[in-house]
């Protein structure tokens, strides 16, 4: 009885604290695109993160990348993560969401090297 009456509770909570999130203008009229936005078919920097992060994980996982290897690469993508962040703070332009999409490219063809070379690999 008590669990039934704590669901509409904590509905109500997360979206009090949701509704004033979504009411926050993030576009700039001086500045570039949004920073979510899906434009003509290509991912989202968060999905890029998210996406990077766990193939480097599988890869360290299955063999096909050393630990040296993974964490050099991790070490690349903290370093975007950072790049990313500073770009954030005074709104993403045009230019600076190009670039970070750039450099996640960049990232993931390294990703994709390391995880087809042969090299390191457990036998």
């Amino acid at each position: 009885m008590m669990k039934k009456a704590l669901i509409p509770l904590l509905a109500i909570a997360a979206a009090s604290v949701a509704v004033p999130a979504v009411a926050q203008n993030h576009d700039r009229h001086d500045r570039g695109d949004r920073y979510e936005q899906n434009h003509g078919g290509w991912q989202s920097i968060s999905n890029r993160k998210y996406q990077l992060d766990r193939r480097i994980d599988v890869g360290q996982r299955n063999g096909s990348l050393s630990r040296r290897e993974a964490t050099r690469l991790k070490t690349e993508l903290n370093s975007l993560v950072r790049l990313e962040r500073n770009y954030l703070r005074g709104g993403l332009t045009r230019w600076e969401r190009s670039d970070l999409d750039r450099r996640y490219d960049r990232l993931a063809i390294q990703v994709r090297a390391e995880r087809r070379d042969n090299d390191n690999r457990r036998r």
